[in-house]
């Protein structure tokens, strides 16, 4: 009797641990086309969508795509890398979101070499409502209605947009003030915004922008509301505004060309400080910095 309880127990132990196995998260998942989220998401075994593949990747883990497709509409809470690698791997959405991060406060979130594509209706590429970090790489966003990436984050949180590119929608980056009270830092860098109302806008919290061009923007290049922004060796060519401040607000330039605007400065009531190395040619209204600062 005491034999076949102990080989009973047995049976038990390893059916358990046979189960914890197959439900444990992998440190990176992999996502195809031709996958199936039924699939434990290995290489050999890829999901169908980000979201999918998420709920096996463990925290601070990373989901790979393996070749082209469209892998969907995703919230993300917890620390996560997602690349899409050489592929043409997009986040195609209509009529919501294409990517939510709601992680903690000291989550770092990557989101690296994706096609974001609202086709027309949908409405942020990227909304970020809490993370400690967010770097966005080497991404392209278009067909969106509200904001390619909107931050309207409760946490102190950290967001780099570099070697991107923005195309379409009422704004490209903007900083959102609802939220606070929590500090939210931005580094633009290498990003290209075209199209949209607004290409640059904060209403809380500071934005550092460098080698960026903001093209075609019916209503503003940059927009300092509440806030401040620092603008270094970047363009801004064809906007109605190219910069302008409100009461609340500063811009601070260097070496930055105000190129065939409506208008280049605005004449709000905010600080736009110049380090007296920047071009203004062909503004119809060229407009004036009205504080001065000096290069060290």
């Amino acid at each position: 009797m005491k034999r076949l309880f102990k080989l009973f127990t047995m049976v038990i132990v390893l059916a358990l641990a046979s189960v914890t196995t197959a439900h444990a998260q992998a440190s990176r998942t992999w996502v195809s086309g031709v996958g199936d989220d039924a699939n434990p998401c290995s290489r050999t075994a890829p999901c169908k969508t980000f979201a999918g593949a998420i709920s096996k990747t463990a925290a601070g883990g990373e989901i790979d795509a393996l070749d082209p497709g469209g892998f969907g509409a995703l919230t993300i809470t917890k620390a996560i890398t997602i690349d899409g690698g050489g592929s043409l791997a997009s986040v195609l959405v209509s009529g919501t979101n294409a990517i939510n991060v709601a992680a903690g406060a000291t989550d770092t979130v990557t989101l690296r070499n994706l096609g974001f594509n609202g086709i027309g209706t949908g409405l942020d590429g990227i909304s970020i409502t809490s993370a400690g970090t967010v770097n966005v790489m080497h991404c392209t966003f278009e067909g969106f209605t509200q904001s390619n990436i909107e931050i309207n984050s409760t946490t102190s949180t950290y967001v780099l947009v570099e070697d991107s590119t923005m195309t379409g929608g009422h704004q490209g980056i903007v900083i959102d003030g609802s939220s606070g009270p929590g500090p939210v830092i931005a580094l633009i860098k290498n990003v290209t915004i075209q199209d949209t109302q607004t290409a640059l806008r904060t209403l809380r919290g500071h934005i550092d922008v460098t080698n960026s061009i903001f093209q075609n923007n019916a209503a503003y290049g940059a927009y300092a509301q509440v806030g401040s922004i620092n603008l270094e060796s970047s363009v801004f060519s064809s906007n109605g505004t190219a910069l302008d401040a409100g009461s609340a607000g500063s811009i601070a330039i260097s070496n930055v060309d105000l190129l065939n605007n409506v208008v280049g400065i605005g004449s709000d009531a905010g600080i736009v400080s110049s380090a007296v190395n920047n071009r203004s040619v062909g503004n119809a209204v060229p407009g004036m910095p009205n504080a001065t600062v000096l290069i060290q």
